[in-house]
């Protein structure tokens, strides 16, 4: 990884051997990734940024200067973003096990509502007769599903949607206008989700009202940015699919993405201070200022979470072909509290600054109050 010059001139302001942990984001990166979506050819869509990759307002500003809408799976999360200026036809919300509370303050917001289960279906129809509704569908097994570090999407492993069952024994359809599914997370395969897309559309055929097939999101960002998810082949096939579905239905069904980690991840950085170096024969321990709860992909998913490391000495980007098996620790005495195993890294030196690239997602939004370190700032160039 190669930092670009303003993020480098920006760490290099901050402070050179002292100073607290900090991310910093590449605002050009978020909006070029906005664009790649508002850049699908089917007009008739509807681009919703998934706010549990990220919740800072600065971030959601971003978002919304490039026409992308929100999708949102808590009262909490829905307050931010209203606070941030979505209006409430620009946000969607889709959780689980969803309490009448919820549906009340969903449906009084007026945003628009996807549930879950069966039994969620016959609260809102009590709750709200006659009132049109979305439904989370799980296409079962006639794809195989794809087994990610955060478990089965799809299928009879899922916890997730109505099953096919449940879908067929809907007593009235007419009331659904939205077939919601997610197909995994950290996805490539192009082929995948166009196949998984297919099978919401063998469902869709049963509902008269259907307004709006929404394909979530799980578009895929590599551990270490060596993949780049294919954006021309996916608005190829996902258009071509569209037009093809609205042309057998007689009129355009509006088509709704949701990307999430995709439109940050790789635009953020996580930024902390070499404290102490331990050296144990050819294997180097580098501590942190810094702790995974500030950090937290590489404590909540350590066996894939692999971020690009760049090591800052005297203003430069550390070079060199005298390489050493380093593991980076935190400042806690927490057994996990890990950033990186055995990667492969110059010679450090206590005052070295460390940043961890594809930190723009999942990361900061997670931060945790366990252990007891603050939450870093956020900074946008």
């Amino acid at each position: 990884m190669i930092l670009k010059k303003d993020i480098l001139n920006f760490i290099n302001t901050k402070g050179k051997k002292e100073f607290d942990p900090y991310y910093v984001y590449d605002s050009d990166v978020i909006r070029e990734h906005c664009r790649a979506f508002q850049n699908i050819s089917y007009q008739n869509k509807s681009i919703h940024f998934a706010s549990m990759a990220n919740i800072n307002p600065q971030f959601l500003r971003i978002v919304r200067e490039e026409k992308i809408n929100i999708f949102v799976n808590s009262v909490m999360h829905l307050a931010v973003v209203q606070e941030a200026g979505f209006s409430n036809r620009e946000i969607i919300f889709t959780s689980s096990a969803l309490t009448g509370k919820t549906m009340q303050i969903a449906h009084h917001s007026g945003v628009h509502l996807n549930l879950d289960s069966p039994n969620q279906l016959e609260l809102w129809l009590k709750l709200f007769p006659g009132e049109p509704i979305g439904i989370r569908c799980n296409i079962g097994d006639n794809v195989t599903p794809y087994a990610s570090h955060a478990g089965y999407f799809i299928g009879s492993e899922s916890r997730l949607g109505f099953t096919r069952e449940e879908i067929a024994q809907i007593a009235d359809k007419s009331v659904i206008n939205c077939l919601h599914l997610y197909a995994g997370t950290d996805i490539f395969d192009i082929d995948y989700f166009i196949n998984c897309y297919k099978e919401l559309l063998d469902i869709a055929v049963d509902f008269p009202n259907l307004a709006y097939l929404n394909f979530g999101g799980g578009f895929g960002v590599s551990e270490n940015g060596e993949i780049q998810f294919d954006f021309s082949e996916y608005n190829k096939r996902v258009t071509q699919l569209m037009l093809e579905v609205s042309l057998r239905k007689g009129s355009s069904l509006k088509l709704i993405l949701e990307p999430g980690r995709i439109i940050g991840g790789e635009a953020g950085f996580f930024v902390c201070n070499i404290t102490d170096v331990k050296k144990r024969g050819d294997h180097r321990m580098a501590g942190v200022n810094a702790s995974t709860v500030q950090f937290s992909r590489p404590l909540m998913y350590p066996e894939i979470a692999n971020h690009p490391v760049v090591i800052i000495r005297d203003e430069v980007q550390l070079i060199t072909e005298t390489l050493f098996p380093t593991t980076i620790y935190g400042c806690s005495t927490y057994s996990r509290d890990l950033f990186s195993k055995m990667i492969q890294l110059p010679e450090l030196e206590i005052g070295d600054t460390v940043v961890f690239g594809n930190a723009g997602s999942y990361s900061a939004s997670s931060y945790s109050h366990f252990l007891g370190f603050p939450h870093p700032e956020e900074y946008f160039v």
